[in-house]
């Protein structure tokens, strides 16, 4: 006798279905269908080495932080190799993914060395704390989804954006192609002003002897995650630069898949706002802060969480 399914259980397995329905998609496309086919195997196989086993080792999510960019590598390597698009549009968008990817994936390496890994992420931490809030009691496969989950994230619509771009074999680049790059190499470099600029600080509050203090400086004086922000501009830079080349795929794609991929590449930014300020981003770094630093919610009444925007001054 088959045992119904019990109700708990399948919820514990919902958060797949978008991501699963993401691959679908790319899978039912004409286009798309043998890159993604490998692209998600091998995404699966990477998430299952790298996360899935250490995780149920350790009892520890923090190697997500080691799989994620290096599937985006992944990504990039597959698009550069295995595309039919434009051999220079493809370059492009492969270096983008790839450089990306390795400058993350090569920082967790070497937090992974420094021994880092040796302790939960406090991301990672929140996690579980809203898991026994929800009446999750078997974190182990709690940990084993969520992992799993990012997994499928870059098998679906993290990879959309640099899949739709490489199959352009137009050699002439539009100008939301151009506005793309841009938006891309801005959000990088300020991305990585606003690290140098928190790292600066912390070290010249270590020098001075003072501990836990808010990092409000430069670009932190806009936003107090202008990182997360940066993040977020840089894949909506891609997905600007992925509207010509979905576009180019009516031709190609029945009308339904063709407007699906334009669900697709929406769905790409969204989810990368709902993680960099709920799901692993500001909000769960803001539940640290606020416990560690006495300042920081002075600092979360004068600025804003993620868009940057004026400093608000206190009223007397």
């Amino acid at each position: 006798m088959i045992r119904p399914v019990n109700k708990h259980t399948m919820k514990n397995f919902l958060p797949f279905a978008p991501y699963l329905t993401g691959w679908c998609l790319l899978l039912l496309t004409s286009s798309l269908y043998s890159i993604s086919l490998l692209n998600g195997g091998l995404q699966l196989v990477l998430f299952l080495l790298v996360v899935c086993i250490p995780t149920w080792r350790t009892g520890r999510m923090s190697y997500v932080d080691i799989g994620w960019p290096w599937g985006l590598v992944l990504i990039g390597i597959l698009t550069y190799l295995f595309s039919d698009g434009d051999s220079l549009r493809s370059a492009l968008v492969s270096m983008a993914y790839m450089f990306a990817g390795a400058r993350m994936g090569l920082g967790a390496l070497k937090m992974w060395k420094l021994g880092y890994l040796k302790k939960e992420f406090p991301r990672y931490e929140y996690q579980k704390i809203r898991w026994k809030k929800a009446g999750k009691t078997n974190v182990r496969l709690a940990m084993q989804v969520e992992a799993l989950v990012q997994g499928l994230a870059n098998a679906s619509f993290l990879a959309i954006p640099a899949f739709i771009i490489a199959s352009n074999p137009n050699p002439e680049f539009s100008l939301l192609e151009i506005i793309g790059l841009l938006v891309w190499i801005s959000a990088f470099v300020i991305e990585s002003v606003a690290d140098a600029q928190k790292l600066t600080f912390l070290k010249d509050k270590r020098k001075a002897g003072e501990k836990n203090q808010v990092c409000n400086v430069g670009l932190w004086r806009f936003t107090r995650h202008p990182n997360y922000f940066a993040e977020w501009m840089v894949w909506n830079g891609l997905v600007i630069a992925a509207i010509p080349s979905w576009i180019a795929l009516y031709e190609r794609e029945s009308l339904l898949i063709w407007g699906l991929l334009a669900v697709g590449l929406f769905f790409t930014s969204r989810f990368m706002y709902t993680t960099l300020v709920y799901y692993t981003g500001a909000v769960p770094a803001e539940h640290y802060s606020v416990l560690k630093r006495p300042a920081y919610k002075d600092y979360q009444a004068s600025t804003n969480i993620f868009f940057p925007g004026k400093p608000k001054h206190k009223k007397d």
